[in-house]
């Protein structure tokens, strides 16, 4: 029988989100299954690779990451330029550091103008980053959207807590929202709704689900972008099928172990190729977790990283990929002097109880003195052999010990871990429950100014019925009395007329001519009116 392969049916796809403008512009998500599964479904667009700039030059940095720009540190502009140029990055992610307001508080001009001078420079889509400070990046992020106009930047982090400042600038402007939320799937959903209420269409909007560094918040990260992924494909949830956003290179070179040098460190290797490392397995994760767009910092992660995504797409193997290229001198560790001294004691050997030695034949002896009996009293063999037995007692009881020390640490952990379940399962039920609240709500609301509208509809209606009907018996009241005015003028005029030329009226059984009828019948109007 030959081998059947199992494919999952997707009843969803990602949206396709373009960025930038012009020539230039390229375009992210589009993907009908998971990352890279294409024997399932089809990936429109491969992950993109944006490479970090800041506005300022970063004093934090280790120097394994400022070695590939050195030059250029101090210049958005031409730092910009290189990584586009030389390093061939699909976009840049210009982040505004200078405008936290913890550290130079930058003002919002000043940003703008960064960013201007960043999109003289390069044609590749950019990333506009804020600090995450929430109303200094309303402030900051609604002018840079604002000033330009046109350029479809991708502007974030955009919170629940700023989105109506913020959203309604990239939506007024032509620009494209990253919708931030703290690592879960329902805050994640609830900012989209918020964004898409303000009137920004999901077509330009990527999902920022918190990227944590390598490590115990990549954890997180990843099984929430897993989940947002499943949802939008496997459920066909809507306001999640939306491209992924990584901000990675900040939360990874932020931690200890990326920055320190090898005199504090020496067991964690080579500090230039430990970061370059942490980076790439970090990046490799989130891109199986289904990330569209990554924020890498050094180039060769980039280089290392794009050749993981065309390896995946294409196959093959990885033996043409270079190892790490290295710009810093190579570091000097004494790892022979870091290693433990060999314990090549065998455990089994050691818990194995020694022999008891058997006490030796007595001798037959003649009676002797009672100094000699007395002596006899202290047999070396059997003191020895009392020596050796203490240590199995306490070994037995170490050993039968240890078994629940590990039953104990267990039982806490399995209670940990159902503590912080049942508390996560909580908080989800809390935010459904709200959002389907709110959802309600607003659908009541809807209603009640839907039916309100109907109703002062059906009454401007009414009114203006009545208006034109009260408008319509005035003009026919005015033109009634235009006629009977116009008519008793001819009258009048007719009988001055009769006075003058004496006009003889012939009797009503005469026949009379055309003049003489209408003569007439102004005559019998006059009586009338008299």
């Amino acid at each position: 029988m030959g081998f059947e392969m199992v494919k999952e049916k997707y009843s969803g796809s990602i949206k396709e989100v373009q960025l930038g403008k012009g020539d230039q512009a390229i375009k992210v998500g589009g993907e009908s299954c998971l990352p890279f599964y294409q024997f399932e479904g089809e990936m429109a667009n491969k992950p993109k690779i944006a490479m970090e700039v800041w506005d300022i030059e970063p004093p934090e940095w280790p120097e394994s990451a400022k070695a590939p720009f050195k030059d250029v540190l101090g210049d958005p502009a031409k730092w910009a330029k290189k990584c586009a140029e030389e390093y061939k990055a699909d976009m840049i992610a210009l982040q505004l550091r200078s405008t936290d307001p913890n550290d130079k508080d930058a003002s919002p001009d000043e940003a703008v103008a960064t960013v201007k001078k960043v999109l003289e420079a390069v044609n590749v889509p950019v990333v506009v980053w804020g600090t995450a400070n929430v109303d200094k990046d309303a402030e900051v992020l609604k002018k840079v959207a604002e000033q330009c106009d046109g350029e479809n930047l991708i502007i974030g982090p955009v919170e629940d807590a700023n989105h109506k400042a913020i959203g309604a600038a990239i939506m007024g402007y032509g620009h494209t929202a990253i919708a931030s939320s703290p690592i879960d799937i329902n805050l994640a959903k609830q900012v989209n709704i918020l964004l898409e209420n303000l009137g920004i269409s999901l077509d330009h909007v990527v999902i920022d689900p918190t990227t944590g560094g390598l490590g115990y918040g990549m954890e997180y990260s990843y099984s929430v972008m897993e989940r947002i992924k499943l949802a939008a494909l496997t459920f066909g949830d809507e306001k999640l099928q939306l491209p992924i956003i990584n901000n990675l290179a900040f939360e990874v070179w932020k931690c200890k172990e990326a920055k320190e040098p090898v005199e504090e460190a020496p067991q964690l290797g080579d500090p230039e190729r430990r970061g370059v490392m942490m980076e790439s397995v970090a990046a490799v994760s989130y891109i199986m977790a289904g990330s569209n767009i990554l924020l890498l910092r050094h180039p060769e992660t980039v280089r290392l990283v794009r050749s993981f995504i065309e390896l995946l797409d294409q196959g093959g193997t990885a033996e043409k990929v270079e190892p790490v290229n290295k710009l810093l001198p190579e570091a000097e560790i004494d790892y022979a002097s870091l290693s433990p001294e060999p314990d090549l004691t065998i455990k089994e050997e050691a818990k194995k109880a020694p022999p008891k030695k058997e006490a030796p034949p007595k001798e037959e002896k003649k009676p002797e003195p009672a100094e000699a009996k007395k002596e006899e009293k202290k047999p070396e063999p059997a003191a020895e052999a009392k020596e050796e037995k203490k240590p199995e007692p306490a070994e037995a009881k170490k050993e039968e010990a240890k078994p629940a020390d590990e039953e104990k640490l267990r039982a806490e952990l399995e209670e940990k871990v159902r503590r912080e379940v049942e508390e996560k399962v909580r908080k989800e039920a809390e935010v459904k429950a709200k959002m389907e609240a709110e959802s309600k709500a607003k659908t009541e609301e809807d209603e009640k100014t839907k039916a309100e509208r109907a109703k002062k509809q059906a009454e401007e209606k009414a009114k203006a019925e009545e208006e034109a009907k009260a408008k319509a018996k005035e003009e026919l009241r005015a033109k009634l009395q235009k006629d009977e005015d116009a008519i008793r003028k001819q009258v009048k005029e007719l009988k001055a007329k009769q006075k003058e030329e004496k006009v003889e009226i012939l009797p009503d059984d005469v026949p009379r001519s055309g003049p003489d009828r209408l003569l007439h019948v102004l005559n019998h109007i006059h009586k009338r009116a008299a």
